[in-house]
């Protein structure tokens, strides 16, 4: 299953208003709001590399009030303890 971090910058103050919109959307497992370079982090998964660009390009980076995304691919998972 095809999974990816999306690293989420948004317009000032927004970020829970993103935050809200992100824990709607189907494929996004994980959100976070961080501080450093991006406002958010997020870990989405689907069923198909496609769907996966499917989530990111057209239902992530639509929300209102998102500027910019940074999507990062998982090639390999380790479950650390």
């Amino acid at each position: 299953m095809p999974k990816a971090i999306v690293l989420i910058n948004t317009d000032i103050g927004a970020e829970e208003e993103v935050l809200n919109q992100l824990s709607n959307l189907e494929g996004v497992k994980e959100a976070y709001i961080v501080y450093g370079v991006y406002d958010i982090v997020a870990k989405v998964e689907a069923e198909t590399t496609e769907k996966l660009k499917e989530i990111v390009t057209s239902r992530i980076r639509k929300i209102p009030k998102v500027r910019s995304t940074l999507t990062m691919i998982i090639v390999e998972t380790r479950v650390l303890s």
